[in-house]
């Protein structure tokens, strides 16, 4: 007995989740500063270019509008989302956010200060969070860093 056959759009919607997820692991170091919401509009407006739009505000609110909230938020939180295997960690560190939140990729309960700090300073956020730790918020699994100075 065979299996049934995929659906060829649900294998479309597919490869365009992981193409353009891809697309924007493999471009999100690109636009500097790294980690702003500056760097974000870089990218959006290099995809925009690099689909056909202008580069004037019409053509960037059409691309905007052809994205929409849904495929744009999923965007976003690829771009600044960071996955640490070795440490055991996922960072969710959106500039639009008050804090960064580190999260265990396993089961487990929030993970150990230490291991957060390392995370923080191997993708270069170290910088831009608070420092002092008494200042972490450890949660039931998660550890929220403020950021040192707010997304304006």
């Amino acid at each position: 007995m065979s299996s049934p056959s995929p659906d060829p759009a649900a294998l479309q919607a597919t490869l365009f989740d992981f193409a353009i997820g891809e697309l924007v692991r493999q471009h999100r170091e690109s636009f500097q500063p790294l980690w702003s919401a500056e760097a974000w509009a870089k990218l959006l407006i290099w995809l925009s270019l690099n689909c056909g739009c202008s580069g004037d505000r019409q053509g960037l609110e059409a691309f905007a509008a052809a994205l929409g909230p849904v495929l744009t938020g999923r965007m976003r939180r690829i771009y600044f989302e960071r996955v640490l295997d070795d440490l055991d960690l996922q960072l969710l560190a959106d500039p639009a956010e008050q804090q960064v939140l580190a999260l265990p990729l396993g089961p487990s309960g929030a993970p150990p200060l230490e291991a957060v700090a390392a995370a923080l300073e191997r993708v270069g956020l170290a910088g831009h969070v608070v420092a002092d730790r008494s200042r972490w918020q450890g949660l039931e699994s998660v550890v929220a860093v403020p950021w040192s100075q707010p997304c304006a």
